[in-house]
C-alpha cells in the first residue's frame, strides 16, 4: 500500500470516528439531566460489540442474498434488520437497570449511544474492506441512518418511566425492525428519481418520528424537574471539587 492511498484510508477512519462523535454529542446534548459519561461509554462499547456479534450472524446469510430469487433477498434484507436493531437494543438495555436511568429521556439517550457505537464498527469495518471513498460516504450515510432507526426502541425503553408494559417495548422495537428494512429495500433498489424520492421521505418521516420523541421527553422533563438521583450526584460532585 502506497504512503497516498494509507493516508487516505487513515483520513476516512478518522472521518468515520468524527462523524459518529459529532452526532452522539447532537443527541445527547438535548438530555436535561446529562448521563455520566462513564455509562455513556459503556452502553457504546456494548454497541460496537453488538455490532461484531451481528456481523457474525448475517456472514451465514451471505448465499441468500446472492440469489436471484426475489423473496429470498426480502428475507435477508428483513432477517438484517431484526439482527441488528435486536442486537443495538439489548446493547441499550445494560442500562435501565443503573440508577443513572431515572427519566424517559434517558431510553433514547442509551438507544442512540448504544446505535452510534454500533454504526462506527460498521464503519471502520466497511472502510477497512472497501477503501477509502467507499468508507468516508457510507459514514456519512449509515451514521445518522442507525441512530433513527433506534429511536421508536429508544422511546419504548423511555416509556418504562411511564409504566408501560412489555408490548409497549416489543412495539417499539418492530417500528425499528421496520424502518431499517425499508430504508435498505429502497437504497439496494437501484437509482432513479423514484427511489432517490421515496428514501429521502422515508428519512424525512424518521427525523420527524426522533424529533417527536424528543419533544415529548423534554416537556416531562421540564414539567418534572430533576430526579432525586440527579440531584444528589450534582451535590456529591459539588463536595468533590477543590475548593479555591
Amino acid at each position: 500500500m502506497t504512503l497516498s492511498l494509507l493516508l487516505s484510508l487513515l483520513l476516512s477512519l478518522l472521518v468515520s470516528v468524527a462523524v459518529t462523535f459529532a452526532w452522539l454529542w447532537f443527541f445527547v446534548r438535548r438530555d436535561r439531566h446529562p448521563e455520566p459519561l462513564w455509562l455513556l461509554a459503556r452502553t457504546f462499547a456494548w454497541g460496537m460489540f453488538a455490532w461484531l456479534i451481528a456481523a457474525a450472524l448475517e456472514a451465514s446469510l451471505g448465499r441468500m442474498l446472492s440469489s436471484t430469487v426475489p423473496l429470498a433477498v426480502l428475507t435477508v434484507v428483513i432477517l438484517t434488520a431484526l439482527i441488528e436493531e435486536g442486537f443495538k437494543f439489548v446493547a441499550a438495555t445494560t442500562a435501565i437497570t443503573e440508577l443513572a436511568f431515572d427519566e424517559p429521556m434517558d431510553g433514547l439517550v442509551y438507544a442512540v449511544t448504544a446505535a452510534l457505537g454500533f454504526a462506527l464498527m460498521e464503519n471502520l469495518t466497511y472502510t477497512l474492506g472497501f477503501g477509502s471513498g467507499a468508507g468516508a460516504w457510507h459514514s456519512l450515510l449509515a451514521t445518522l441512518a442507525h441512530a433513527l432507526f433506534s429511536a421508536p426502541q429508544g422511546y419504548a425503553l423511555g416509556g418504562l418511566h411511564w409504566q408501560r408494559g412489555r408490548a409497549w417495548v416489543v412495539q417499539g422495537l418492530l417500528l425499528s425492525v421496520v424502518l431499517h428494512t425499508v430504508f435498505n429495500s429502497l437504497l439496494g433498489s437501484g437509482g432513479g428519481w423514484g427511489h432517490l424520492s421515496a428514501l429521502m421521505g422515508i428519512t424525512a418521516a424518521m427525523v420527524l418520528l426522533a424529533s417527536r420523541y424528543y419533544r415529548a421527553f423534554e416537556a416531562y422533563a421540564r414539567q418534572s424537574g430533576p430526579s432525586a438521583y440527579f440531584l444528589q450526584e450534582q451535590a456529591r460532585s459539588a463536595q468533590s471539587r477543590p475548593r479555591p
